[in-house]
C-alpha cells in the first residue's frame, strides 16, 4: 500500500480531536471507513462498516446497563464475592430488552487487544461477532463475519477501531448509546445510498419522504407494516414520531412487522431495529419475496407504509392469487399487485401510504385502469400527492403518494370529518429545495403543509388542536366527488383536479391591451435590429472572401 495513504489514514484521529459535533465527527469517521473500501463489492463493503457501528452499539448498551446495575443500592446488600457474578447475570440485561454481550465481545476487550490479537483485529472481530450471535437468538445469522478476509487492509481496521473508540461515539448522560450510535447508523445508511446511487433503491427510502408518510397517518399506536421493508427506515420514523409526540416510554405502543427479499438488506434492517431499540423480530427470521412467500399471511395491520420498486416486471405472479380482489396486476407491471397486496393486509380501519411511480396514477395498460377504477369505486383511495422532482437519488421517474384506508367514516368517539365518496388531491410539485444540483428535499414547512392540509381535510385531532378546518386551495388541493373521478376516467392525477394557481390581481398592473400592443413594438424593433444586424454581418464575411 502506498505510504502517502497511510499517512492520510493515520490523520483521521489527530483530526477528531480538532471537531466537537457530531456531524464532523461522523464526517471522519466515514472518510476513515472509506478507506478500507479497497476490493471489496458496495454491499459488502456496507455491511462491513455497519455491521462495525451495531457491535459498537450493543457493547455500549450492555455496558449502560451494566452501570446501572453497578450503582443499584440494592447491590450493597449483596456479598462482596457475589456482586461480579450478579453483573454477568444475563438475565438482567435481556429483561430490559439489552442484547447480552460476552466477555471478549465488548468493545474494551477488542480495543485493548486489536493490536496484539492472534490473527489480528480482523479474527477478533469476527469471532465477537460469532459470539453476539450465539448469545442472541434474534440476531442469528444477522451479523457479518468478514472482517479477517484477504482484501480487508488488517492496519487500517485496527485505525477504524480505535476511532469508533472514541469517548463521543459513546452515550452519555440523556444521550445513551441508541441515540449516539442510532444516529450514525443512520448517517452511514444515508451516505452508502449517495454513494450507490440507483443501486440504493432497495435499501434506501428518501428521509423527506419517509417523514411525510408518517406524518399523514399518525402510527401512534398499533401494528405497522412494510411488504418491502429495505433497511426499515419507515419502522424507525415511526418510532421516532412517537417519541417526539408521546415520549420515548410509549415507543412500545407500536409494534413492527416487515419483510425484506434482498438477504443483505433484510440483514440491515434487523440491525437498523436492534440499534434505535425497536424488536428485529419484527422483520422475521429470514428474507423472502413478498409475492412468492407472504411471511405474514394472516396479518391485518393498523398502518401499512411501502416504496416498492417501481414499475417491476421481474415479479412471482399467480392469476389465482386471492389478493387480486380488484383485478389481476399485469405481469409487465407490479405497481397494482403492491396496492392490492397492500389493501389485502389494512385491518377495518387500517391506512396505508405507498409511494409508487406517476404511472400507477394514469396508466390504461394491460387493465390498469379497470383495478384503479375499482379500488376508486370500493372508496379506498383517500389521498393522492404528486411530489415535486429530484426526491430520489435511486430514480428519475417522477413518483407520488397513495394514501389508502379502509373506513373515511367519522369512526365514532375520534369524531373526524365524514369523507366517504371523497378524495383528497394535493399537488406538491412546487415544493422542496435543491440541497446541491441533483437532490431535493422536503423542507419542515412543507411537510407541516402538506400534512396538516391531510389532517385539515380529514379532522383529526392534530388538526382541532391546531384550530385548522380544510378548505379548497386552486393550483394546491382539491377535494373531489367519485362523481368527478369517474368523469376523468379515474385517473388520479392531482394536476387533473386542483386547476391552475389563482394570481392576485394588482391594481398598478398594466392593462392587458396596451401590454401586448407594447409587447407587439418592442418584438418588432427587435426584428428590424436582427435585419440590420445580419447585412452587417454578411457585408463583413464578403470582405474577407
Amino acid at each position: 500500500m502506498p505510504p502517502r495513504k497511510r499517512a492520510a489514514a493515520a490523520a483521521g484521529q489527530g483530526e477528531l480531536l480538532s471537531v466537537s459535533s457530531t456531524k464532523e465527527i461522523q464526517d471522519i469517521l466515514w472518510k476513515a471507513a472509506d478507506k478500507l473500501r479497497g476490493s471489496m463489492d458496495a454491499a459488502q463493503y456496507k455491511e462491513f462498516v455497519l455491521g462495525l457501528v451495531f457491535l459498537k452499539y450493543v457493547s455500549d448498551a450492555f455496558t449502560e446497563r451494566r452501570e446501572e446495575l453497578a450503582a443499584d443500592p440494592e447491590l450493597a446488600q449483596i456479598p462482596e464475592h457475589r456482586r461480579a457474578a450478579f453483573l454477568e447475570e444475563k438475565d438482567e440485561y435481556t429483561e430490559k430488552n439489552v442484547f447480552w454481550v460476552p466477555p471478549t465481545a465488548r468493545w474494551d476487550h477488542i480495543s485493548e487487544n486489536a493490536a496484539s490479537a492472534e490473527g489480528g483485529v480482523g479474527a477478533l472481530l469476527d469471532t465477537a461477532m460469532d459470539e453476539v450471535m450465539k448469545a442472541n437468538k434474534t440476531l442469528t445469522g444477522v451479523l457479518p463475519k468478514i472482517f479477517n478476509r484477504d482484501n480487508v487492509d488488517q492496519k487500517r481496521l485496527k485505525e477504524l477501531v480505535d476511532l469508533i473508540s472514541d469517548a463521543r461515539f459513546t452515550g452519555h448522560g440523556d444521550r445513551p448509546a441508541q441515540d449516539v450510535l442510532g444516529e450514525t447508523y443512520e448517517y452511514f445508511l444515508g451516505r452508502f445510498a449517495r454513494a450507490e446511487g440507483k443501486l440504493a433503491g432497495e435499501f434506501y427510502t428518501p428521509a423527506s419522504v419517509v417523514r411525510l408518510i408518517v406524518e399523514v397517518l399518525e402510527p401512534y399506536e398499533g401494528r405497522v407494516y412494510d411488504p418491502a421493508c429495505g433497511s426499515g427506515g419507515m419502522f424507525v420514523q415511526s418510532g421516532k414520531f412517537v417519541a417526539k409526540r408521546r415520549g420515548k416510554d410509549h415507543t412500545h405502543d407500536i409494534a413492527v412487522y416487515g419483510q425484506e427479499a434482498n438477504e443483505r438488506t433484510w440483514r440491515l434492517a434487523k440491525m437498523n431495529l436492534a440499534i434505535h431499540g425497536m424488536d428485529p423480530k419484527g422483520v422475521g427470521d429470514r428474507w423472502a419475496d413478498t409475492f412468492a412467500d407472504d411471511k405474514l399471511p394472516d396479518l391485518k395491520a393498523d398502518f401499512v407504509m411501502a416504496n416498492p420498486p417501481f414499475n417491476m416486471s421481474d415479479w412471482a405472479r399467480k392469476t389465482d392469487d386471492r389478493r387480486w380482489r380488484y383485478g389481476v396486476p399485469p405481469q409487465s407491471n407490479a405497481n397494482y399487485a403492491w396496492l392490492q397486496h397492500i389493501v389485502s393486509k389494512l385491518g377495518d380501519r387500517g391506512s396505508a401510504g405507498v409511494v409508487l411511480s406517476n404511472g400507477s396514477m394514469s396508466s390504461k395498460q394491460s387493465g390498469e385502469g379497470e383495478i384503479r377504477a375499482a379500488m376508486v369505486e370500493a372508496d379506498l383511495v383517500s389521498c393522492m400527492i404528486a411530489l415535486p422532482g429530484n426526491l430520489f437519488r435511486t430514480t428519475a421517474i417522477p413518483a407520488c403518494l397513495w394514501f389508502l384506508t379502509k373506513d373515511k367514516s367519522p369512526q365514532g368517539a375520534k369524531a373526524l370529518e365524514d369523507r366517504r365518496s371523497r378524495v383528497l388531491f394535493i399537488d406538491a410539485r412546487a415544493m422542496g429545495t435543491m440541497v446541491d444540483r441533483t437532490e431535493r428535499v422536503l423542507t419542515e414547512e412543507d411537510l407541516e403543509k402538506i400534512s396538516d392540509t391531510y389532517h385539515a381535510w380529514r379532522g383529526t385531532k392534530s388538526a382541532r388542536d391546531k384550530g385548522l378546518t380544510y378548505e379548497d386551495v386552486p393550483g394546491y388541493c382539491y377535494s373531489a366527488t367519485l362523481e368527478e373521478i369517474e368523469k376523468h376516467d379515474h385517473v388520479l392525477t392531482p394536476g387533473r383536479y386542483v386547476g391552475a394557481t389563482e394570481v392576485e390581481e394588482d391594481p398598478d398592473a398594466e392593462p392587458v391591451g396596451e401590454r401586448i400592443a407594447r409587447l407587439t413594438k418592442e418584438l418588432f424593433e427587435q426584428l428590424d435590429e436582427s435585419a440590420r444586424l445580419d447585412v452587417v454581418v454578411r457585408e463583413q464575411l464578403g470582405r474577407l472572401s
